[in-house]
């Protein structure tokens, strides 16, 4: 009984270690000590098209989990599970960044979980961007993933996942008649900032 209770408390040690290393971002995320509680609507109207002169990107979710949203830096919001939310935005180039928030997962897996990407936004447009995880079956080793979401900007989906069950994580932007549908069929989410 001793070496079991002694083996529990060592890996509790070592998860705690492992939740207290601070995750690495890019620059287009924000803090990473910043984390979301999210709630989510059915049945909403769709956003209102952009105020004169903006631009707008609705960020949208299929799958399970939390996922956080930044834009040049500054996190701007979340989703959990099938869910969208619109962001307006000045017209120009802007940086991207989706992070899943992964609770006490180690280090290395919350920074396997971040995507970039970039887009210059021209005003009067809705730009749409989905993000995903899913966990994949298979032999050890290290397997891309490629998922054809039919975007106007290549429209895939790259994973690299090794272990099998281990979560592979996508974010890409995604042609308008996928992101309406997604925005009439999803949920919007709504979510409080937690530091």
């Amino acid at each position: 009984m001793i070496p079991r209770l002694v083996v529990l408390l060592l890996c509790a040690s070592l998860l705690a270690v492992c939740a207290r290393a601070k995750t690495i971002l890019p620059d287009a995320c924000g803090e990473d000590k910043i984390n979301f509680e999210v709630s989510t609507q059915k049945h909403q109207p769709p956003p209102v098209l952009p105020a004169a002169g903006k631009a707008q990107i609705i960020f949208i979710q299929s799958g399970h989990g939390v996922a956080r949203y930044g834009i040049d830096g500054t996190w701007v919001g979340a989703n959990d599970g099938d869910s969208y939310f619109a962001v307006t935005v000045d017209p120009g180039e802007h940086h991207l960044c989706m992070s899943f928030q992964l609770g006490l997962a180690p280090s290395k897996m919350k920074q396997e979980s971040v995507r970039t990407a970039s887009i210059t936004v021209e005003q009067g447009k809705v730009y749409y961007f989905e993000a995903t995880a899913s966990r994949v079956g298979g032999s050890m080793g290290s397997t891309t993933y490629v998922h054809n979401t039919g975007g106007a900007t290549g429209g895939q989906f790259v994973h690299s996942g090794g272990s099998p069950g281990m979560p592979v994580f996508g974010f890409a932007q995604i042609d308008e008649d996928t992101g309406k549908y997604r925005v009439k069929a999803w949920k919007l989410a709504t979510w409080k900032a937690n530091k």
